[in-house]
């Protein structure tokens, strides 16, 4: 079948309603059994050292998947992208631009997904039937996140793991569905994890160091019971159309809305504290400054570039972190 690149979400919805398989880039990246390698390809192209791990793990696993076509987000995303997708166009990959609005107004957002609509062959009705089919997937979703804060039943790398994979699927719906409610289905005998272990968000962007950074959280005594963008990901409200589905996701907009979000989940989720990951020269690392200064609980900021292991300074950090956090809820 027709496969289409996706640089971050989209409304996968369109991609769906015109016949085709959404591939979310960055997952595809960071799975690959060698994923420096695609680095060092973009690399040898041409692509900067000082630009952003991702983008140029994105330009590499395009090439080597064969894809053809690529929506990038030109709009509520990476200022990189729009370089990235001159430079996949000047490849011959067909390149889709979608935007985001400037803020998150319904009119403007279902002007943006008709756009896109019509670029893909489809047409906005077809795409909010695909939403309603897809209710049951995010359903699933919801449940993950709800055993991870409330029942304590699910890893923050479990929690990671099926959040950002719903942002395509994991390219088969049908597969994602089955396979995530038999991992529900096996949380649920499990016995819960202890009630003194720290409560920890995880907010900013995915870490590229995913694979050893939630089991290490774990092995100090703490667990990520939040995870903003992952979350977001997974599209968990309950919405009438389209159009309020992605103005309501936080990602794109202002960091004062995500600031909102993460203020409901410390409040609900009981978290001890908050670990910021920002990705190195990335521009949204300025909006540290705004999370900072707006939460109420200890936030540790991180940053990764290229490093897919945890260095033994980071472990450090982080294992520092939990000590003030343990310290500051025995006092």
């Amino acid at each position: 079948m027709r496969k289409i690149g996706i640089t971050t979400t989209v409304p996968v919805e369109v991609i769906l309603a015109s016949g085709a398989i959404p591939v979310d880039l960055n997952n595809l990246f960071v799975s690959d059994p060698d994923p420096a390698l695609l680095i060092a390809a973009a690399e040898k192209a041409g692509f900067p050292l000082n630009t952003c791990a991702w983008i140029k793990g994105i330009y590499g696993v395009i090439l080597k998947h064969g894809l053809e076509e690529v929506i990038g987000v030109t709009g509520g995303d990476c200022s990189n992208t729009l370089m990235l997708m001159e430079v996949l166009h000047n490849r011959g990959i067909k390149t889709i631009p979608f935007a985001y609005p400037g803020e998150p107004y319904q009119g403007q957002m279902k002007a943006e997904i008709e756009l896109l609509a019509v670029k893909l062959g489809t047409t906005l009705d077809s795409a909010e039937s695909v939403r309603h089919d897809l209710l049951p997937a995010r359903a699933l979703t919801s449940e993950l996140d709800r055993l991870t804060w409330q029942d304590n039943r699910i890893t923050g790398q479990e929690n990671h793991y099926w959040l950002v994979s719903s942002s395509d699927f994991d390219q088969d719906i049908n597969r994602f569905s089955r396979e995530l409610s038999d991992v529900i289905t096996k949380a649920l005998k499990r016995d819960a994890y202890p009630a003194d272990e720290l409560r920890l968000g995880f907010v900013g962007v995915p870490p590229i160091y995913a694979a050893e950074f939630y089991p290490f959280i774990e092995r100090c005594g703490g667990r990520v019971v939040f995870n903003e963008i992952q979350r977001q990901f997974s599209m968990p409200l309950k919405v009438k159309n389209l159009s309020e589905q992605y103005c309501k996701y936080t990602y794109p907009y202002d960091t004062a809305g995500r600031v909102s979000d993460i203020k409901c989940a410390i409040k609900e989720r009981r978290l001890d504290g908050v670990i910021h990951y920002v990705q190195s020269f990335c521009h949204r690392g300025i909006g540290d400054i705004i999370i900072r200064s707006e939460l109420a609980v200890p936030v540790l900021t991180i940053e990764g570039n290229a490093d897919f292991k945890l260095s033994q300074h980071l472990k450090t950090r982080l294992e520092a972190f939990l000590d003030v956090l343990r310290f500051r809820r025995q006092s």
